[in-house]
């Protein structure tokens, strides 16, 4: 059986892929790294307590066969530009390099609609650079999951998503082509349409909204 890398699992997606996969039976075992234990015991879960500073001291700890990068913040929670730039761009390559120096088949990373190494928003900016530099590691299989507004149970309070999902969503219904990619999707179609993409070949990287929301619903 296989094993299951989740770095994030305390996140809105991590936490929702972690619940969804550990009633599962894709994973003999699931691998977490947090910076704080969480309340869990199942025998096929192990948790790392990570010094996410010092990630090549976990080197031996990050293998198995699919690894889950779903770790991101806020300029709100993390204001100071350089551990902002060390979250959203440092950390998930330090990882990702681990994982391909570790020869772990597949990548799946959580970035975001709209990513583009050269936009103007230091969130997408970071998002796309990440993006062009996992293409460049070359693992057998990488994904890259652009979900849109999401939809789902927040522990904490993001007056912009409350003001602008029913937006959206209204907008949306009347959207068609390239557009249908910022309808706001649920949590729980993001994760779907993930494990589905982790169990079947396809020569896709880049999965927009709109293709996660098909793939979650028609499986």
């Amino acid at each position: 059986m296989k094993t299951a890398i989740i770095f994030g699992s305390s996140g809105l997606i991590g936490n929702e892929l972690f619940k969804t996969i550990l009633l599962n039976n894709a994973y003999s075992k699931i691998k977490i790294f947090v910076r704080k234990i969480p309340e869990v015991n199942n025998p096929k879960v192990e948790i790392i307590e990570t010094d996410f500073r010092n990630l090549e001291k976990y080197e031996d700890k990050i293998n198995g066969n699919d690894c889950y990068f779903c770790i991101g913040t806020t300029k709100k929670d993390t204001p100071d530009n350089n551990e902002y730039r060390r979250v959203e761009y440092d950390i998930p390559l330090s990882v990702a390099n681990i994982a391909k120096k570790n020869s772990i088949n597949s990548f799946f990373y959580v970035s975001s609609i709209g990513a583009n190494p050269n936009a103007a928003s230091n969130y997408l900016k970071n998002k796309g650079q990440v993006e062009e530099e996992l293409k460049k590691l070359n693992f057998p299989k990488l994904g890259i999951i652009r979900p849109s507004l999401l939809i789902g149970n927040r522990k904490s309070f993001r007056l912009g998503e409350i003001i602008f999902t029913p937006i959206m969503n209204t907008l949306t219904v009347f959207a068609f082509g390239s557009l249908k990619k910022y309808k706001p999707i649920k949590i729980e179609n993001v994760v779907k349409a993930m494990l589905y993409i982790s169990k079947n070949d396809s020569n896709e990287i880049v999965f927009e909204s709109d293709e996660l929301e098909r793939i979650a619903k028609s499986n």
